[in-house]
């Protein structure tokens, strides 16, 4: 008969497994250890309910400590005249064997009616009657349990045959619902189910489950010592899981549960001013996140018809970047270079730019900055949260950090991580912008999982869909329609190349992905030449239809004319008779450079940019000194904001040069010119 019992187990832990998934691993230990177990009365069937776990106590001497849990389980208890229905195991001329269950029960020749007779050459043995019914190894038999008989650890009993059921004759299925009703009734108790697996390998941030049969692609899925997991490989019997933590936790045999869940990640303006992991949780000290949302970190991109064109500047607050490859909110811009060029550092100046508009009430104006950081040093990371905070940009900001010593599946993720956060902002009306720093890392990180997962490799040893990896977390970039609220998610991935190849797999995937990329030469950044953007290769596909017009009027040949001047300055160095043009412009071009230059965490507004490109592209500064133009621009600034301030005021209100606006800035340059020199 079945009872519903409490329990007592005594469970001993080593030092290992203390932590906030202790009382995980005791409850998994106990079911491990005791269900499916005799104690010599009665059969463990299943626990229902741990309800109280003891204080640990120390055992002395082992540093071990010992925890009591009682629980509720559910138990099989045989008794003598019990009728049960039991599967023969074996048979001989003594009698045959049977299993009730987990029960072994013995049934002698004695025991069997008289017109059941052994067959002493039927192969394999038997027991048979007249009417055709036959006992043999595999038959359903109907037995009354004569007697039992405990042991240490195990029963058995004896048995008389009832009736013998062959495989065409079952029990009805209202049969087997009475017999269920009555063997679990007074069981109130019930257990919540999950669909659980076990693991069949570990390694390498790797593991391989058999189970999990309902599984879905990217689903998280836990293990029961705390570890999540991703699953990516569905595999006929087994399924490929990336770990979201160390993979020296999880041990072979485990158990892994479904959580029913695709990745996803909190969103929200409650996330301003957060530094967070690759999953979304906290990683700043300040507690817990009081978001109120959550979305999947890995969703479609908008369809054609939700799109608009790009029609708005966001601006960098770079001179060059500005005047040159202007971006517009919604697009992809990519920044590309060697290590040690100044990639960070233009889209940092980006997001300190921000703050001039992010101070005031006007939402349409604000620019919500998410920066992600994949693979990077956490020094790095610390050191940008300061320069941040200390310029007061931090409040508009959200930074995802996934970094060197993190486990590739979060570094592969941290992306996906920060655009999800992006798109709710532009969802919800706003602008946002998101950048990537830098995506080459997370494409090995991928190249890494993929590899492990034993997925074939393809160019550079990338999987074959490294291309798809890349297009469907930067088309997520858009500028959204009035209809679907106008808001903006606008892209800077950093792509880090090596010794200037701008050939190799990933860059060129990349560069064919988005709408334009900034190009930084390590040669330009030793010259001194910062930012050092190389003019030539540097472009912005859709940013001049969103650059502002008076930028656009005075900067408009800009570009050329440093293309033109940066090749003319290699073939002059290997002549000495230049005529009088190529002098002029390579005396423009020089001063064109020296303005372009920009110390870093210093921003300028396009009215400031504006008067300082214009001195320059009209040739009022062709007489001054290249060695003065750092000074003349520093002085000509604080002139205009001293004694020109309605100028600047309008250039900012207006964003257009009138004729009139252009003659008088024309005769303030000169002016300011005559008496500078």
């Amino acid at each position: 008969m079945f009872f519903l019992y409490d329990l007592e187990r005594t469970i001993t832990l080593h030092p290992f497994y203390f932590g906030p998934h202790m009382r995980e691993y005791l409850i998994h230990k106990l079911l491990t250890d005791v269900e499916g177990t005799c104690t010599g009365r009665y059969y463990i069937i299943c626990v229902l309910d741990a309800y109280n776990i003891s204080m640990g106590k120390i055992l002395p001497g082992s540093g071990l400590a010992e925890f009591t849990i009682s629980y509720r389980a559910v138990v099989w208890r045989p008794f003598k005249g019990e009728t049960v229905d039991g599967v023969v195991t074996a048979v001989s001329k003594l009698g045959f064997f049977a299993n009730v269950g987990p029960l072994p029960v013995f049934v002698s020749t004695h025991l069997i009616p008289a017109d059941v007779k052994f067959d002493p050459t039927s192969n394999p043995p038997q027991f048979s009657d007249n009417e055709g019914q036959v006992i043999e190894k595999g038959a359903h038999v109907r037995l009354k349990l004569v007697g039992t008989r405990s042991d240490v650890g195990k029963m058995s009993a004896i048995g008389s045959i009832k009736e013998v059921r062959t495989y065409a004759d079952k029990a009805s299925p209202t049969e087997v619902s009475s017999i269920l009703e009555q063997r679990i009734r007074g069981v109130s108790e019930t257990a919540s189910l999950a669909e659980t697996g076990r693991v069949l390998s570990v390694g390498d941030g790797i593991a391989r489950v058999h189970g999990l049969a309902n599984v879905q692609a990217e689903e998280l899925v836990e293990f029961a010592s705390g570890v999540k997991g991703m699953c990516l490989n569905l595999e006929a019997g087994q399924v490929g899981v990336v770990l979201f933590g160390s993979d020296r936790l999880v041990k072979e045999g485990e158990t892994v549960k479904r959580t029913g869940q695709i990745v996803d990640v909190p969103v929200g303006s409650e996330l301003l001013g957060r530094v967070v992991d690759g999953l979304g949780a906290p990683i700043d000290g300040k507690g817990p996140l009081n978001t109120k949302e959550r979305r999947r970190a890995q969703l479609k991109a908008p369809g054609i018809l939700p799109r608009q064109s790009v029609r708005e500047p966001m601006q960098t607050g770079l001179k060059s970047v500005d005047a040159m490859v202007p971006i517009g909110r919604g697009q992809r811009e990519l920044i590309i270079g060697d290590r040690q060029t100044g990639k960070t550092a233009v889209a940092l100046d980006t997001i300190l730019n921000q703050k001039r508009w992010n101070s005031g009430a006007d939402e349409t104006k604000k620019l919500y900055c998410i920066y992600v950081a994949v693979g990077q040093k956490r020094s790095t990371v610390a050191q940008l949260v300061k320069t941040l905070q200390e310029n007061d940009s931090m409040k508009y900001s959200i930074i995802v950090a996934a970094t060197a010593s993190e486990a590739a599946p979060l570094q592969y993720i941290a992306p996906f991580t920060g655009c999800a956060m992006g798109e709710w902002f532009r969802d919800n009306g706003k602008h946002a912008l998101v950048i990537y720093d830098d995506l080459s890392k997370q494409a090995v990180a991928y190249r890494q999982m993929s590899l492990l997962l034993r997925r074939p490799p393809g160019r550079e040893a990338y999987p074959g869909d490294v291309f798809y990896l890349h297009s469907r977390l930067l088309e997520r970039a858009a500028k959204m329609n009035i209809t679907h609220g106008g808001g903006s998610l606008t892209a800077l991935p950093i792509i880090e190349t090596q010794g200037g190849d701008v050939s190799a797999y990933i860059p060129t995937n990349v560069i064919s992905i988005t709408d334009g990329q900034i190009f930084l030469e390590s040669e330009l950044f030793f010259k001194g030449i910062r930012p050092a953007i190389n003019v030539g290769l540097s472009v912005s596909r859709v940013g001049s239809s969103a650059q502002v017009k008076a930028m656009k009027q005075v900067a408009g040949s800009l570009k050329l004319f440093l293309a033109q001047y940066r090749e003319v300055a290699a073939f002059a160095q290997f002549g000495s008779d230049l005529d009088a043009s190529t002098k002029s412009t390579l005396a423009r071009g020089e001063r064109l450079t020296e303005l372009l230059k920009q110390p870093q965490y210093t921003p300028m507004g396009v009215e400031e940019q504006v008067p300082l490109i214009f001195a320059g592209v009209r040739g009022h500064l062709d007489k001054v000194p290249v060695a003065k133009i750092q000074a003349f621009e520093k002085d000509f600034l604080a002139y205009l904001k001293s004694s020109e301030a309605g100028l600047l005021e309008e250039i900012k209100t207006k964003g257009v040069l009138s004729k009139e606006l252009e003659d008088k800035l024309t005769s303030v340059v000169q002016s300011f010119v005559k008496n500078f020199l």
